[in-house]
């Protein structure tokens, strides 16, 4: 039997995290071939991490099978206009799971350690972008209780 676990990334991740995140754009683009460009993060993407990892207002994890990094998630936390009750929104804006430890248990306890600290800190919404074609993406959310809210049309060259 194997040990799933959900921890908080910490600066000496950051080369891991780097290989990681390649790995998921290298499979977004694929499905989105803009996605590198309007939904991933800025090069060097070290630097970027960096910059995620020692912000207040940015949380990530890492996600391990015995104690092997395979995945992470990356979440923010945005404050909601007046009109919402001043609430915050946690807003996921990456998860990824290396393709051979998917349906185990890594999404799920990253998921998990969202939902407790965000909820622990008076976050009860939240919020996560799936492209159009990522079936696996979008099974994962709706079993954690997402729901499609609105669809986002995008127009790119002709």
């Amino acid at each position: 039997m194997f040990t799933v676990a959900a921890r908080l990334a910490t600066p000496a991740d950051i080369p891991t995290l780097g290989d990681l995140y390649r790995e998921l754009r290298d499979e977004m683009v694929t499905l989105k071939p803009i996605w590198a460009l309007t939904d991933g993060l800025p090069e060097p993407v070290e630097r970027a991490l960096e910059s995620r990892i020692a912000s207040p207002d940015v949380t990530v994890y890492v996600g391990e099978i015995d104690r092997v990094p395979v995945g992470f998630l990356m979440w923010f936390a945005a404050l909601l206009l007046p009109q919402a009750g001043r609430s915050r929104m946690a807003t996921i804006e990456h998860i990824f799971t290396t393709p051979q430890a998917r349906r185990v248990g890594v999404g799920e306890a990253m998921m998990s350690r969202l939902f407790e600290d965000a909820t622990a800190g008076g976050i009860e919404l939240f919020d996560a972008v799936v492209p159009p074609g990522h079936r696996d993406a979008k099974n994962f959310f709706e079993s954690n209780g997402f729901k499609a809210r609105r669809i986002v049309m995008h127009r790119g060259p002709r």
